[in-house]
């Protein structure tokens, strides 16, 4: 059967999408298993909110009740009040009242009937994220935005693709998430986010924080960009809502000096129209991260399915097959579905390979023991955490399970390598926001001591599995190709790191791409050098 990717075993092959997570700007790394136990949380502590709420209204019933029947008394007894205390009983009954009945409704009013709710919100506290988490979750919405060239209005509509559950961004939401540019003096995304947050205020949404405020970021993160004319006429805008404001009265001062001062040292351009162009359309550059990559451009257009390099001719080399492993019994009544996924390097899918079971039953080995995801050090070979790659991730062994070590098994049949030097089976849980940056699976030349503890030798493979579906983002893309593979729930993908010699294929270079909606669990196996001698031998040629 001839074709590329679109022609993915029509007859038998249902689409899904997949996501990875890490968030490449701080250590927010909770994963979607984890997020998923806050929203139980909240869920929790809204109905112990509720039963505290109904505990304080049957309380104030039982105060009003009690008022009532006491208004009632009290205006009969004052009408005539020596006929009233004449009676004996109307008598024992006022001494009784004032002296033990208001005594129990003075402590029915101090009763405090929040104690449960409060014990509840402390139990649960010790699980709540932190501002570091949400610094994090703002500055992975934040690379969303980058990545996929997303408009801030719409982000804060929530329109975006493949959404269940649309939740728009309020006036405060907007301005925290531009406070968190400008902590980090991101001031391209803090006017992106003032802007937003002042749109909405302009338009009469309510909201905790005020004009002024947003005005007073706004109008600093444009003067840092170089856009004097639009911050002083917003520093003006702030000036009439609050005169006495004192440092915009002091940027008032300062901009006007500073523009004046550009004047008269001839720094502006030679004619009117070209001063008043660069005055009102400032050149504005997103600020690179710390960590920025030469090559996130070309990554991050990957990334939108844009410069693949799927050209007709690549197309016509890709074909999809039964295959048997050269008759592996395991295989031979029930072959794989192999489907080239790209030429060179070449990349291969193996469709309905995990079964809807077994995929679960992976899920639920792995999560109580996420953790932080680590990297092999290039410098001591040790596994360390890493900027690049924050998510949770558990490792399986074979002996743990049936499930892990069929799988394993499954994954020796198809490839014809042994498995018993691989890494244990590595599940990841990656929310969204999430990337792992472009990377290599094997430790390069200037790195010998990548794998020493492990004893097996450098990464010769990569076997990845696809576990769940996700409405938009995530592909797994190759930069130094140019190629994109797109997750298919149930599917996984294989290639070769090392060439037949032993050298690296810096070809193979390649990332995840930031979940845009939705979450991704994958699973993926490492197959080592140790035990390949007499199943992939030696190439004569150092690059084959």
């Amino acid at each position: 059967m001839k074709g590329g990717r679109s022609m993915m075993f029509c007859f038998f092959v249902a689409f899904f999408a997949v996501l990875r997570y890490s968030s490449g700007y701080s250590d927010f790394f909770t994963s979607i298993g984890h997020m998923t136990d806050l929203v139980n949380t909240e869920k929790d502590l809204v109905t112990s909110l509720k039963d505290y709420i109904k505990a304080e209204e049957s309380k104030l019933q039982q105060i009003k009740q009690w008022a009532e029947s006491l208004e009632k008394l009290t205006d009969r007894a004052t009408s005539d009040p020596e006929a009233y205390v004449g009676h004996p009983v109307n008598a024992f009954k006022l001494v009784k009242r004032l002296n033990t009945e208001w005594g129990e409704l003075e402590n029915l009013i101090l009763k405090d009937m929040s104690d449960g709710f409060i014990s509840n919100l402390t139990i649960q506290r010790q699980h709540f994220p932190t501002d570091e988490d949400q610094t994090g979750a703002a500055k992975a919405l934040i690379r969303l935005q980058d990545t996929y060239n997303l408009d801030t209005d719409k982000i804060s509509r929530g329109d975006l693709p493949g959404v269940k559950h649309k939740s728009s961004l309020t006036v405060d939401d907007c301005f925290e998430l531009g406070k968190t540019a400008y902590s980090d003096a991101d001031y391209y995304h803090t006017e992106l986010w003032m802007s937003q947050a002042l749109k909405q205020l302009d338009a009469g949404e309510p909201a905790a924080i005020d004009k002024v405020t947003v005005l007073d970021y706004l109008s600093y993160a444009l003067y840092q960009q170089g856009d004097m004319d639009k911050a002083l006429e917003l520093t003006k805008r702030l000036l009439k809502i609050d005169p006495e404001h004192q440092r915009a009265n002091g940027n008032l001062k300062y901009f006007e000096y500073v523009m004046s001062k550009q004047k008269k040292d001839g720094q502006e351009s030679a004619t009117e129209a070209t001063t008043k162009e660069q005055a009102t359309e400032p050149k504005k550059k997103k600020r690179h991260p710390a960590d920025h990559l030469p090559e996130r451009q070309k990554y991050e257009m990957l990334c939108r399915g844009e410069n693949v390099k799927m050209t007709p001719r690549r197309q016509k080399k890709l074909f999809c097959r039964y295959f048997d492993a050269g008759k592996n019994p395991r295989l031979v009544l029930a072959p794989a579905k192999e489907q080239d996924e790209w030429d060179k390097p070449r990349i291969v899918r193996y469709v309905d390979i995990l079964s809807e079971e077994e995929m679960e039953k992976i899920k639920e080995l792995a999560k109580p023991r996420l953790r932080r995801a680590t990297v092999h050090d290039p410098i001591t070979g040790e596994l360390t955490t890493a900027h690049y790659r924050v998510s949770k991730s558990a490792w399986l062994a074979g002996y743990e399970d049936p499930v892990v070590k069929r799988i394993n098994q499954r994954i020796e049949d198809v490839t014809g390598l042994d498995v018993n030097t691989a890494e244990e089976l590595q599940v990841a849980n990656y929310g969204v926001g999430g990337q792992y940056e472009p990377h290599f699976d094997f430790g390069r030349k200037d790195e010998p001591d990548a794998f020493k503890e492990l004893g097996t030798g450098n990464r010769i493979a990569t076997w990845l599995n696809y576990m769940s579906e996700v409405p938009a983002g995530g592909a797994t893309v190759f930069t130094e190709v140019g190629a994109a593979v797109w997750p298919i729930k149930g599917s996984a993908v294989f290639w070769y790191n090392l060439f037949q010699s032993g050298e690296g294929d810096y070809s193979t270079r390649h990332a995840a791409c930031p979940v845009l909606v939705g979450s991704k669990w994958v699973s993926n196996k490492w197959i080592h050098e140790r035990g390949q001698e007499f199943r992939r031998r030696c190439g004569l040629s150092e690059m084959n």
